[in-house]
């Protein structure tokens, strides 16, 4: 895995964004979507007054409140119900290639950065990309890369040249 120039791995708290956009389960489902379709996301995690993570309410989320609305006359309308309370998350301390592979066995964009219980940040499958096109560049290389390293995110073709270059700056 890559490192960066202190020689750690990268983790979700270097790439997670941590400004993020919420919503209160004091909430109804209309003023959720609102809040998702005037921000441009897709998806939004639900946190308590106290800063618990309660899940995500999302694009599917609101899938889920048509069909049942389509089934009730009268629909709850409630936020709760529609929330995914146990979306795959990560830690802060997740390293890179975990997270990519949790991307790789779960449908998601994203991944809430949970530590004991309460929402720290945000990581999307953007985020990652934006990191590896970085790493592609030598943002976060050392003198010390190895090939090794290089080949998770470097296409194979190129690791050697850039393992070279590294050694020769």
């Amino acid at each position: 895995m890559k490192k960066l120039l202190n020689e750690r791995p990268i983790l979700a708290k270097d790439i997670m964004t941590t400004n993020l956009v919420t919503l209160s389960p004091d909430q109804d489902v209309f003023q959720a979507i609102d809040v998702l379709l005037r921000r441009r996301i897709s998806g939004a995690p639900v946190v308590s007054k106290e800063g618990q993570f309660l899940g995500v309410f999302s694009e599917s989320s609101c899938m889920r409140f048509v069909i049942n609305a389509a089934y009730d006359s009268l629909p709850d309308a409630s936020l709760l119900p529609f929330v995914d309370p146990n979306p795959p998350t990560i830690r802060s301390d997740t390293d890179l290639l975990t997270i990519c592979q949790t991307f790789l066995d779960q449908a998601t964009r994203r991944l809430p950065v949970v530590d004991d219980g309460r929402l720290v940040g945000m990581v999307s499958r953007r985020d990652v990309m934006r990191v590896v096109a970085e790493l592609a560049k030598g943002k976060y290389l050392s003198a010390h890369a190895e090939p090794l390293y290089l080949s998770a995110v470097v296409p194979q073709d190129q690791t050697e040249e850039m393992a070279l270059r590294l050694m020769h700056e």
